[in-house]
């Protein structure tokens, strides 16, 4: 995702060279994780160039200069965990700018676990010596197409020397990378149980060689943020679950019927998109399932409009993009909003305003041939709604056997804002819209 954002320079002692500071990237996002440097020490940069690539808890940003000059100073290396307002680069340019006011204390908040303590500094992970022959514990810096590259070829980029900025390992270094030998644990034999088929080779001394048979992969940006806040709800949202299985045959016939018309032509109609549309009828009805919790005022804040959250699987983590305004998408546009929130998710496109602010959300894990699940509820949000794989199966129809596109629909909710009544009432509501989906007709 490129994202534009344009801060306000802050300017030194001296003020000829203007110091970047790391800009609020989103909605309470205390800090953010340095991908790359587009720029080095020396280079001469235009106004608005983009000089780094940020992740978040929301996206990937690319920081664009908002001022030109020549690079005097790089202040954090790819890989580093940058607080919002400390310095980045430092660049000298020919003008003089006045500093800027000073600004009144900030109190970092990150989306749903409320106030954060201040950083002090920036959590260093330098690129280890090559001379070394022991691996560091820290992440190597590497591009991430290079950690990708590193990791289809089992390549470990602590014994690759990097050519990128600031010695960033580049796809180039890996692919021109010679199997380096690894050095032996320092395990002993007598220290691990005997297993002759396990792949280890000893030594006369009885040290073990390493093998493959164990990867670590650095917790960073989207899933770093992503395990936070699934950990913030299960420590702190009442959270309770129903469920309903539903038969949706008549949804399916509908959906098939839909396809061949013109007004959906050239767009992807899923059983999603109905699904959507079932459940923003249901929070019509009840609105009480689309709430927050204000924490501080101990109230229970209602919204009278629904920025539908959409699950989406990527490679960077689980990312929910959500449609603003969804309670007024007719189907065809409700098709063509989730059409481009999955692409846009997957792409790495998606911006931080996409992602932000949703108040209901429906993950989809059904696409993954199973047949429920038991959803957190995202902080700052009332429910969640997960949909099954949707399959032929025996039912009761009529008073007779047959078979019948069935799935099963879960809500979980947070039990401080909807009671069992309320969460069962909304669910049985969504699970009869699909069940006859010409009662949507006033709504589509």
């Amino acid at each position: 995702m490129k994202g534009a954002l344009v801060p306000e320079p802050a300017a030194t002692d001296d003020g000829h060279v203007l110091e970047f500071r790391l800009p609020d990237l989103g909605e309470g996002l205390a800090d953010g994780d340095l991908v790359s440097w587009a720029v080095a020490v020396g280079d001469t940069v235009e106004l608005n160039q983009t000089i780094a690539e940020v992740e978040t808890a929301k996206a990937v940003v690319a920081l664009p200069s908002p001022f030109s000059g020549v690079v005097v100073e790089l202040l954090a290396q790819p890989g580093d965990t940058v607080p919002v307002g400390a310095p980045l680069i430092r660049v000298r340019n020919d003008l003089e700018v006045a500093a800027p006011p000073t600004a009144e204390p900030r109190t970092n908040v990150l989306v749903g676990y409320g106030p954060e303590a201040e950083s002090t500094s920036r959590r260093k992970k330098p690129v280890p010596s090559m001379a070394s022959s022991t691996p560091s514990t820290h992440r190597a810096a590497a591009t991430p197409a290079a950690r990708k590259l590193a990791k289809e070829l089992g390549i470990d980029l602590w014994f690759v020397a990097g050519s990128g900025p600031e010695g960033a390992v580049t796809v180039e270094d890996v692919r021109s990378a010679v199997p380096v030998t690894q050095p032996r644990t320092l395990a002993r034999l007598g220290d691990i149980a005997p297993t002759p088929s396990n792949g280890h080779a000893t030594d006369a001394d009885g040290l073990i060689e390493p093998t493959a048979r164990e990867e670590r992969t650095p917790i960073s940006g989207i899933r770093k943020r992503t395990a936070a806040a699934m950990a913030a709800s299960s420590r702190t949202i009442p959270q309770a679950s129903t469920f309903v299985t539903v038969d949706c045959t008549a949804s399916m016939e509908l959906l098939d019927h839909l396809r061949t018309t013109k007004s959906f032509d050239g767009l992807t109609l899923t059983p999603l998109a109905l699904v959507a549309k079932a459940t923003l009828a249901a929070i019509a009805e009840y609105p009480g399932i689309n709430t927050a919790w204000d924490e501080q005022n101990q109230e229970i804040v209602t919204k009278h409009y629904v920025n539908l959250g959409i699950a989406v699987a990527s490679d960077r983590g689980l990312v929910v993009p959500n449609l603003k305004e969804a309670q007024a998408l007719s189907l065809r546009e409700l098709c063509r909003e989730i059409s481009w929130a999955a692409d846009t998710a997957r792409s790495g496109n998606a911006t931080p305003n996409d992602l932000r602010g949703g108040t209901f959300t429906i993950t989809n894990v059904g696409v993954f041939g199973v047949d429920s699940g038991v959803p957190l509820v995202n902080p700052s949000e009332a429910a969640i709604l997960c949909i099954g794989s949707i399959r032929k199966r025996p039912w009761v129809f009529r008073d007779e056997l047959a078979v019948r596109w069935v799935t099963t629909l879960g809500l979980s909710f947070d039990h401080r804002m909807v009671d069992g009544e309320l969460g069962a009432r909304f669910l049985a509501t969504t699970a009869g819209f699909l069940e006859d989906p010409l009662t949507l007709l006033s709504r589509i």
